[in-house]
């Protein structure tokens, strides 16, 4: 059978659901039921779910869970973290309180600025470009007034616009590079409208510089787009304390922790396949947290593993130090968040998440997001310096094994019980399930 259609997107809700069913399920029954067991009861609501992107069938959920006890610049927050993987809303929580104790995290909002390139081709004299640049710069500006009018009033818009030479890597290739500040909003969707008014601008007044020759007139815009490597939208978060208070374990001295915790993070600074799996571990915290608040964790990711490359080798995206016998720890990342329009608007539990963090600006998201991501670095690096990683991620992981294998509400209290004592493989948990099963 062949699985093309024409006219998808023009079926009904229903009738798509039909195709897909009839083309790709042998029990048909079953998968329509999957699919309609994650509808929402309340219609008006399901079709807000429905109306977020295209050819919507069902509602794909993820947990959404809360580490409470952070204290960020003397303000206890209880964050919403949107996560799937056993261990990371634990392991939060847990950094939150042993953070509280000693004074909690200090964060602060280094830059705001964002960037928009138009790319376009043009052959002839850089000199005569830049000239031409220079008289039309002011009518960028003025054609975009309707844009940034209501940005404006708000103290955001347009910072600069520069012209940039890349004919050394392609040949023609230049830029209209130009800075945003956006405010509480993330800003693409302004951003971009900008950039497309800069574009047909700038090609349209081509055609009357009189020192262009008739070739150089032909200006051919490539694309107009914003960028998320945001190098020069910093915040950064950091934590310290006395060495004496670092360790809570008796088990482990305050020097000895302190130590191999440097080690650790001193690795990741120089090593990259360990600086992947670091940083790794830091989105969990910041994705999160990113994803509860209704923004876009694939531009935030794709702006701070570019920036973890900075300096031309994949690195840490954390740091720590011992001076003067205070630990200190900290992070510094690039962040563009919004705490208005997209989602944030329309969502109920976006809506609810900012509520649960006080309706912050967007630097305030931005210096709760930068401490979740060092929160979690901070709990994982405990665990690979002390414990090892395995003990307290697999105990997180049980339930899910339990679930997997269908265990009942009594077997999981039994289980539970066993693996509090013992160590969890998946191995040891099936043989666990399958020996209280044996005995019944």
């Amino acid at each position: 059978m062949s699985k093309t259609i024409s006219g998808f997107s023009k079926l009904s809700k229903s009738k798509k659901i039909d195709w897909i069913v009839d083309t790709y399920f042998s029990n048909k029954e079953d998968a329509k039921h999957i699919i309609k067991q994650y509808w929402n009861s309340n219609d008006k609501l399901q079709q807000l779910h429905d109306e977020f992107i295209e050819n919507t069938i069902t509602n794909y959920y993820l947990p959404l869970g809360v580490a409470p006890n952070f204290l960020i610049n003397g303000t206890s927050y209880t964050i919403p973290m949107a996560i799937e993987e056993s261990s990371v809303v634990a392991a939060a929580s847990k950094a939150a309180k042993f953070w509280y104790d000693r004074g909690g995290f200090k964060a602060e909002v280094l830059s705001t600025t964002k960037i928009g390139q138009v790319h376009f081709i043009y052959n002839g004299k850089t000199e005569t470009l830049q000239k031409y640049f220079d008289s039309v710069k002011s009518k960028l500006f003025a054609d975009t007034e309707s844009l940034t009018k209501n940005m404006q009033k708000r103290g955001g818009g347009i910072l600069d616009i520069e012209l940039r030479d890349k004919t050394k890597d392609i040949k023609g290739y230049y830029q209209l590079h130009a800075t945003f500040e956006t405010l509480d909003a993330m800003g693409a969707n302004f951003i971009n409208s900008c950039l497309e008014q800069f574009a047909k601008t700038f090609k349209s007044e081509a055609h009357h510089f009189e020192l262009f020759t008739s070739d150089e007139k032909n200006i051919q815009i490539v694309m107009s787009i914003l960028s998320n490597y945001v190098p020069n939208c910093l915040v950064r978060a950091e934590v310290s304390c006395k060495i004496e208070e670092l360790s809570d374990d008796k088990k482990v001295s305050s020097e000895e922790f302190a130590a191999k915790f440097l080690q650790a993070v001193n690795i990741a600074e120089v090593e990259p396949y360990r600086a992947v799996t670091h940083n790794k571990g830091i989105m969990n915290g910041i994705d999160a947290v990113v994803l509860a608040t209704g923004n876009d964790f694939r531009a935030v990711e794709a702006g701070v593993h570019a920036y973890a490359s900075r300096n031309g080798r994949y690195s840490s995206l954390t740091h720590a130090k011992i001076e003067n016998g205070i630990f200190t720890f900290w992070i510094e990342i690039p962040l563009a968040l919004g705490t208005v329009g997209g989602l944030t608007n329309l969502h109920p539990l976006v809506k609810l998440s900012l509520e649960m963090l006080h309706k912050p600006s967007a630097k305030e998201l931005m210096k709760i997001v930068a401490v979740a991501g060092l929160a979690q670095n901070f709990a994982a690096l405990r665990s690979l310096t002390t414990t090892g990683i395995q003990e307290g991620h697999m105990k997180m992981h049980l339930m899910n094994i339990l679930n997997q294998f269908e265990a009942t509400d009594n077997e999981k209290i039994i289980l539970v019980d066993h693996f509090k004592t013992n160590v969890v493989t998946h191995n040891a948990v099936v043989d666990a399930i399958n020996k209280l099963r044996n005995k019944s």
